[in-house]
């Protein structure tokens, strides 16, 4: 029924695909609460919960084009252009009001 990785039960891809997308659903959620890149969530994926990267692909896929707003806000909050422009915004300011 349930494979084992590091400790943890998993759900079997192929005897509970249900259960196994709901998973990588989950961890990707995860992965994007510790403002991880798409690239950076499928090696943690790949490496710590053994999910093979196109799935981790295909379920990232679709999790965007249920959520696109969602996702168009999360790239331009991650993009190092972004924290490049916020932190020389930061520094400007701090140089003014010195």
């Amino acid at each position: 029924m349930y494979h084992y990785g590091h400790h943890h039960r998993l759900p079997c891809l192929r005897c509970h695909p249900h259960s196994y997308i709901r998973m990588v659903q989950h961890l990707i959620e995860r992965c994007l609460l510790l403002h991880m890149s798409r690239d950076q969530c499928v090696k943690a994926l790949a490496k710590h919960a053994s999910v093979h990267p196109l799935v981790t692909l295909t379920v990232w896929r679709e999790l965007q084009q249920e959520n696109r707003e969602f996702f168009h806000a999360y790239f331009h909050s991650i993009s190092p252009r972004h924290f490049t422009s916020r932190r020389t915004r930061r520094v400007l300011r701090l140089t003014r009001e010195i």
